[in-house]
């Protein structure tokens, strides 16, 4: 929500509103990112001032953009009155010849990435506009991304370039510091009452978090994968808005695709849904084609969107219908997530090795620091705040605002206190699905959907090329010792010749999604 900051400490900090930015006479400036689910206000008591971005709450009076002047006393109020907001915030706070602090809220719904050059501190939701600062690449977090081990931190894959994570604390001075939050406690699974009816608790926690925000359901689409949790949302705000949701998805291809255009079709059929479903057909538009942003070597995050093209072609056609809203089933597999004490096969995954043919001695080295530094648990998990930041940004180029119920309070709670058979293999939003009348086929699919299918296309057409070139030309990630070039070779050669297997050949996506960013990002 954040779009251009630079800020400079030393410099006056008279803030005033142009109708679009915050600015200040010596140049600083705070642009948020306009959209009505945000609003933002400066308050100052002469001295110091407190910039506020945040998500709009329902029933909640519209925030005046222009400064407003308190008195001190009222400057700490004001201050920690914004820290308590429940929708996702950012907090700029001021003060000539003082560190500037940037505080991030808990509900991350759009990233915040900073950067620092010559006294000044910047920041901004785009990566892309922190380029001119991204001094090479971080071989831990790089490591962390060739190796599919996605961890949440302050740091990015390039080094110089920062990540405000959910409720941390910046301070710039001259130079830059983050600081960490305590961890947020989660509660235990519980037995059940008697009597409890756990159907109508998990809709009661989707209604409470659809509450929060003023979502305009004429305004609003819906993604509709088909998948288990995005149609337990968008089936039940279909429900409590009748003939007013849009809805939008990708269509897969592979042995899934017929299942899931049968299950999406159903749920279609059997629920009051708007009139317009977008669909963007993935068949023959494959990864890293030649009209990709990232493949024509555009400033594109490695955080972003990894179907970038097919995302941005999907939110051009929903922003076209008039959507300023998009409504995801983000985060439901961490919200019924089984921990490892009940499950083997969790524990398992947990000890899955990351160590991969084509990584580097530095990346080699690297692999055993994965889990260090990374933030403290948080309220919504770690590969669900990272997965919001992902979809974000191509969302935010097309005007529209993501929100993500099961990554809000209601809904984390009941998740964290439920009993391990209704987690179990999303036992919670299968019986959802049920009671709206839904078949077994709709309710409880057979046949796996996913992208694995477009991603094996995609590496065989499109990504093989781009691989040989890194052999060919070379790549910063070789540079940078993440990438050996034999093991490299090796792989390209195997994947060549066949079979495919979608572990390990489906992480080289990683590797091609990086060397492009890297070719971008660096000078």
């Amino acid at each position: 929500m954040l779009t251009t900051l630079c800020i400079d400490p030393d410099a006056p900090q008279d803030w005033t509103w142009d109708g679009t930015r915050y600015l200040t006479p010596g140049g600083c400036l705070a642009e948020p990112y306009a959209h009505p689910m945000t609003e933002h206000t400066a308050v100052t008591d002469g001295t110091r001032t407190v910039i506020i971005l945040r998500e709009r709450v329902r029933h909640r009076p519209s925030l005046p953009p222009a400064p407003v002047r308190v008195g001190p006393s009222e400057l700490d109020q004001v201050t920690a009155m914004a820290r308590q907001w429940r929708a996702d915030y950012v907090l700029i706070e001021t003060e000539r010849r003082k560190p500037v602090r940037v505080t991030a809220g808990g509900a991350r719904t759009t990233p915040l990435y900073l950067a620092h050059h010559d006294g000044l501190l910047h920041g901004s939701w785009d990566m892309g506009r922190l380029r001119p600062y991204a001094g090479g690449l971080n071989p831990k977090e790089a490591t962390r991304m060739l190796a599919y081990h996605p961890r949440y931190s302050y740091e990015t894959a390039f080094t110089g370039i920062w990540r405000l994570t959910e409720r941390a604390v910046a301070t710039f001075g001259g130079d830059l510091y983050i600081r960490y939050p305590d961890p947020v406690p989660h509660a235990r699974p519980r037995e059940l009452a008697g009597g409890a009816d756990v159907l109508a608790a998990f809709a009661k926690a989707i209604d409470t978090a659809l509450d929060l925000r003023p979502i305009d359901p004429e305004t609003t689409t819906f993604h509709l994968t088909g998948g288990l949790d995005s149609g337990s949302i968008a089936t039940s705000a279909a429900h409590r808005w009748p003939a007013k949701l849009n809805t939008a998805t990708l269509i897969i291809t592979g042995p899934g695709r017929e299942h899931q255009v049968r299950r999406r079709n159903e749920i279609l059929s059997r629920l009051p849904f708007g009139h317009h479903d977008v669909q963007v057909d993935t068949t023959g538009l494959l990864m890293f084609g030649p009209n990709c942003d990232r493949a024509r070597g555009e400033l594109i995050s490695p955080y972003d969107e990894p179907l970038y093209e097919h995302m941005a072609a999907l939110n051009a056609q929903v922003a076209a219908l008039g959507a300023r809203v998009v409504v995801s089933g983000l985060g439901g597999d961490e919200m019924v997530a089984v921990g490892s004490a009940e499950s083997e096969q969790a524990a398992r995954d947990k000890a899955e090795k990351f160590d991969l043919p084509w990584l580097g001695l530095v990346a080699r080295a690297a692999l055993r620091y994965g889990d260090d530094q990374i933030a403290p648990p948080a309220l919504a998990g770690g590969i669900t705040l990272l997965a919001a930041e992902c979809v974000a940004p191509p969302l935010l180029r097309a005007g529209l605002w993501p929100v993500h119920p099961f990554a809000e309070r209601p809904l984390v709670t009941l998740g964290d206190q439920l009993p391990f058979h209704w987690r179990e293999l999303k036992q919670l939003q299968r019986r959802h699905l049920a009671t709206f009348g839904l078949s077994e086929d709709a309710c409880n699919p057979s046949v796996r959907e996913s992208f694995a299918e477009l991603v094996e296309q995609s590496l065989l057409v499109s990504g093989l090329p781009l691989l040989r070139r890194i052999l060919v030309q070379g790549s910063p990630l070789i540079e940078a010792g993440l990438l050996d070039p034999d093991g490299l070779k090796a792989a390209v050669t195997r994947l060549e010749s066949g079979p495919y297997s979608e572990d390990p050949w489906s992480k080289l996506v990683e590797v091609v999604t990086l060397d492009q960013a890297a070719r971008a990002f660096l000078p």
